[in-house]
């Protein structure tokens, strides 16, 4: 399977405490594996963001993403909860 890292992704991750990212490198495993692992609280959003899904780490914190193709992932955005309001792709 194929990640891609869009910018606003990459940005985001520079910017999360270190205990976040350790989460994220932690579940990212299990994400490649299998993308809707019970461990990571896999969903489908709505609204505007239809099109996309969403991962949960540890203190409520989620990672944005859809299916590029069916080999290929693209990691939108993470961030706080709070956060799914202002995301767009």
């Amino acid at each position: 399977m194929k990640i891609n890292l869009s910018p606003r992704f990459k940005r985001a991750y520079k910017k999360l405490p270190s205990v976040i990212k350790d989460d994220f490198d932690e579940k990212i495993a299990f994400f490649v594996e299998n993308p809707k692992n019970k461990k990571l609280h896999t969903h489908k959003l709505n609204g505007r963001l239809q099109s996309c899904l969403s991962f949960s780490l540890r203190d409520g914190h989620r990672v944005l993403f859809e299916f590029s193709s069916k080999q290929g992932i693209d990691l939108l955005d993470v961030g706080p909860h709070d956060k799914y309001r202002r995301w767009e792709k």
